[in-house]
């Protein structure tokens, strides 16, 4: 072999791959390396101390089960949350001291990645998987199914998610991420604006975890539209199951428009087909309209879903009916067709003209109306109700109250001359977190701290969950309302020094809230902790420990594997008060075999293999890219030939199953 066939050879093997992809050279970074070494390490010998192996891929890596699946998707999100907000403290820590002589600690090549990481993982890796595993754990629990209209698919999902969301943090330690922010314009993301690995990083993680999020919203819909209990109607539907059906309908109408804008930037970048250049024909403005078309919509995908668990928990802990059922239905369903006519509003200083700021502005005001129905009928039910303040309750009413500032405020930026004002400033982000923060993330917290219960069996320790919820709350108001003062004096996002020194406190203010913040997240994870090793004495004997009122809890505490020995029959909105109204007695014999599917390990090696491609092509190893891909669709060939997939749960163990539980 000649020199000029070893080097085409490392060319088609590693391709712009080399030591200088590492970043050495950059203490942060390297200490991050060490810090995760050292983590990865510890966990390693936990599940080997343990014996653990077996039973995480038995029981986890390969489980189809839709329950077990939600609860890996939250503990992504969990994870996640960890380093997106790490990338937080340290852009506010840098925002307040880098002023006059002073640089801060961040040079602007590595904050630029920073305040793009962060968005990118704190909406696709956070937010998503956090209401992605909700909607898995406890949709097919409230309409009466055993799972999920297709079990694999689900966990294929879950494992291409997980793997987009390791491809973006390879890009820590192997190469740099994107410094374009979280939606890559072009030309900045383009091949002349970004000549590195960054903005590829950005486009092969959310296609690899984009394909996952896809194929989950269709998973949903097909269980939910199909596989209802006996008599549950549409309209019968409990609340959350409503807002995950009009979420995932927005999922599969909006994500392929975002893979098909990814995939003309990386095809630019690639092959330099002019898309969204000024050269042959090309046009910019075509992506951030794309772009925008998935991204509007994206904002109701993770807040609709919070939406429905504010519904349950202020109907348990008011112990009344939700207050206007049908009306909260069509405000759903209105959000979700709206949320589709505003994407403009994001850049109405493009120079669209006067008429087509007018329609999308007076659009996003409309869009308001049935949000602000659903507060409404939240106070209502509250109203007269025997409300009980436990901790979902607590998060609910911190989302009223700072949900309808940022709606305020959204308000506001939906008029387009105080947009023109406003627009690109720390007001922006202030209501961007607003909403977020206020809807998403106290939507979730609530939601955990609801629904712990039935998924282990125990409630999560009081004491450090109300330190969390004040740490937060707190820290929130904190952080973003001096964004909401510096914006309105024109202070531009995205800056990593500043000169003028009167800004600076501030800053400063915001930085203090974001180390609250912080306090908040530890405290939770010492609530799992706490709650870990007092599980015993947490444990709740009963299938219903919030005495809620729809059908999940009326299973045990966890569920068992098949959910319901029999499928119950719904004759009311709140179905499982409506059973115990009318004296719901267990059955005790008449039980049958359970056909169920089996695990299988196919899901976790075609994701992995999604990867290895997406790596490859990032770094234009072809050679690896090519098999790798003949790998992947290897795999998932031969899956389609395991006939051996299904299996019965024997009648005599689906009766000792269920006499063990509580009446």
């Amino acid at each position: 072999m000649t020199m000029s066939d070893e080097l085409t050879l490392t060319k088609l093997l590693l391709g712009r791959l080399d030591w200088n992809a590492i970043p050495y050279h950059e203490p942060i970074l390297v200490a991050t390396f060490a810090a995760v070494l050292l983590g990865g390490a510890v966990v390693l010998y936990a599940v080997t101390r343990y014996q653990l192996w077996g039973s995480l891929w038995r029981d986890w890596i390969t489980s189809i089960d839709h329950k077990k699946i939600g609860i890996m998707y939250m503990i992504l999100g969990i994870v996640m949350l960890l380093r997106g907000f790490a990338d937080a403290l340290m852009m506010r820590a840098q925002q307040a001291v880098a002023f006059g002589d002073s640089a801060g600690f961040l040079p602007p090549h590595h904050y630029d990645q920073i305040f793009t990481a962060h968005g990118v993982i704190m909406i696709f890796f956070v937010a998503m998987p956090f209401v992605t595993g909700l909607m898995n754990y406890v949709v097919p629990l409230q309409i009466g199914a055993r799972d999920v209209a297709f079990p694999f698919l689900n966990n294929f999902s879950f494992w291409m998610t997980t793997f987009g969301a390791a491809l973006t943090m390879v890009s820590l330690f192997v190469g740099e991420f994107a410094r374009t922010g979280w939606l890559a314009y072009p030309p900045l993301s383009g091949l002349l604006g970004s000549p590195d690995v960054g903005v590829d990083y950005y486009i092969w993680s959310l296609q690899i975890a984009g394909v996952g999020t896809l194929l989950s919203g269709v998973n949903l819909i097909a269980t939910i539209v199909k596989m209802r209990a006996p008599g549950m109607k549409l309209m019968q539907m409990p609340v959350f199951t409503w807002t995950a059906l009009c979420t995932n309908v927005l999922i599969v109408v909006t994500f392929p428009v975002l893979t098909a804008a990814l995939a003309m930037l990386s095809l630019d970048r690639v092959f330099g087909l002019n898309f969204f250049t000024n050269d042959l024909g090309g046009n910019s403005m075509l992506y951030v309209n794309l772009i925008w078309i998935w991204g509007h919509p994206e904002v109701y995908i993770l807040v609709l879903p919070v939406f429905g668990v504010f519904s349950e928990i202020v109907s348990t802990f008011s112990s009344k009916r939700l207050f206007g059922y049908t009306s909260m239905v069509y405000a759903t369903v209105v959000i979700t067709i709206l949320s589709y006519l505003v994407w403009l509003h994001h850049f109405f200083t493009m120079g669209s003209g006067a008429s087509v700021n007018s329609f999308f502005g007076i659009t996003t005001m409309i869009i308001s109306i049935p949000t602000g129905a659903k507060i409404f009928n939240w106070l209502f039910t509250m109203y007269r109700g025997r409300i009980r303040f436990e901790l979902p309750m607590m998060w609910t009413v911190a989302f009223m109250i700072t949900f309808v500032i940022g709606g305020m405020t959204g308000v506001l930026l939906a008029v387009p001359p105080a947009d023109f004002v406003l627009h690109n400033s720390l007001f922006l982000i202030a209501h961007f977190h607003n909403v977020i923060i206020g809807g998403v993330v106290f939507g979730v917290f609530a939601a955990i701290n609801y629904w712990f219960p039935k998924a282990f069996g125990y409630k999560l320790d009081v004491f450090w969950g109300k330190v969390s919820f004040w740490c937060w709350v707190v820290g929130f108001y904190l952080a973003f309302m001096p964004l909401y003062v510096l914006g309105l004096m024109g202070v531009t996002r995205r800056m990593s020094h500043f000169d003028d020194p009167s800004l600076q406190i501030w800053f400063v203010i915001a930085a203090i809230g974001a180390a609250l913040v912080g306090a908040g997240i530890l405290a939770m994870l010492v609530q799992f902790y706490v709650s870990f090793k007092r599980r015993h004495a947490l444990r709740d004997v009963t299938g219903d420990p919030w005495e809620g009122r729809t059908l999940e809890w009326s299973t045990s505490s966890p569920p068992p594997d098949y959910n319901f020995a029999f499928t119950p029959r719904v004759h009311d909105i709140d179905a499982w008060a409506d059973m115990k109204k009318h004296g719901y007695v267990r059955p005790m014999g008449g039980f049958v075999p359970i056909h169920m599917p089996k695990n299988t390990a196919a899901g976790f090696i075609i994701a992995a293999l999604s990867a290895v491609v997406g790596f490859a092509v990032i770094w234009q190893m072809w050679l690896v890219a090519v098999v790798g891909f003949v790998a992947m669709v290897g795999a998932a060939i031969a899956h389609t030939f395991n006939y051996k997939r299904d299996f019965y749960i024997p009648a005599d163990e689906v009766i000792r199953t269920e006499n063990a539980r509580p009446a």
